[in-house]
């Protein structure tokens, strides 16, 4: 367990770090996940955190923190468990890494990290003292995560950025079809949506954005979605080709927007 010190919208928070590992019903293997918490007791909101290809890498223990500075206790979960036990600290960024990360993907299924992800956000109200509401944040796959998450938990509000292959069968969990077309049960649910694409993603296009749109649109969603100009894909990490301070900045100040609102009633 370690204690740092986060910058937050007020200054510095202190915020509590761990690692632990968590069974999931089904699975005889244990998911490591990354928790960050306020160290200050209190009702605080669960949120998921879904990462980009790389896994519980630094990056989204960063994205952890920033949360936990925000009154939230952030749970990233390692949706690999199953298949690559030396996957909890996720991959540094390279072509064979990204290799072997799309084999994990290509292993995925719904049920295995719809369960994963509820054990970890029952995990966070267990043993971090979090509260019952739920939200989720993720990047790129994890975007992708964070959708089909949304179409099969109670989840108060869902952050998503740049997700790919919500349009389009075959790839990570756009499997047996693609995960738009489970959007009507995001409506179901009554969650908020939040969406940040990139003009120029290399990934994802104005076509598939258009088609996004259109499923929420159609299924009553409660949605937004930002388009943010002259930005590429994975626009929000420092330190990595296509950041863009301008973008992840004004992206992140909505995310913390929807979550004061969705989570904590305007409060925090």
């Amino acid at each position: 367990m370690t204690y740092e010190r986060e910058l937050d919208a007020t200054g510095f928070s202190e915020v509590i770090v761990e690692r632990r590992d968590v069974s999931v019903p089904g699975s005889i293997t244990r998911m490591t996940v990354c928790l960050a918490r306020p160290s200050t007791p209190g009702n605080h909101p669960v949120v998921l955190v879904g990462p980009e290809l790389w896994g519980v890498n630094e990056d989204a223990r960063t994205v952890a923190r920033r949360l936990a500075a925000h009154g939230h206790v952030a749970v990233v979960p390692n949706l690999y468990h199953r298949a690559d036990p030396d996957s909890a600290r996720g991959f540094p960024r390279s072509d064979a890494n990204r290799t072997h990360a799309f084999n994990l993907v290509a292993r995925l299924t719904r049920d295995e990290v719809e369960a994963d992800l509820r054990a970890a956000a029952a995990h966070a109200r267990r043993h971090a003292g979090a509260a019952d509401r739920t939200g989720m944040l993720g990047f790129s796959l994890g975007g992708h995560i964070a959708y089909f998450a949304a179409t099969r938990l109670d989840l108060a509000a869902v952050a998503v950025y740049y997700p790919g292959w919500l349009t389009t069968p075959g790839t990570a969990l756009s499997r047996p079809g693609p995960l738009v077309d489970q959007t009507h049960r995001i409506a179901a649910a009554g969650t908020a949506l939040a969406l940040f694409y990139a003009e120029h993603d290399h990934v994802i296009d104005a076509a598939q954005v258009a088609e996004v749109r259109r499923a929420l649109a159609d299924s009553g969603v409660r949605h937004e979605v930002t388009v943010h100009p002259g930005a590429a894909h994975a626009f929000f990490f420092p330190g990595h080709t296509g950041y863009d301070k301008v973008a992840a900045d004004a992206s992140w100040e909505r995310v913390v927007a929807l979550f004061r609102t969705e989570l904590r009633g305007g409060t925090g």
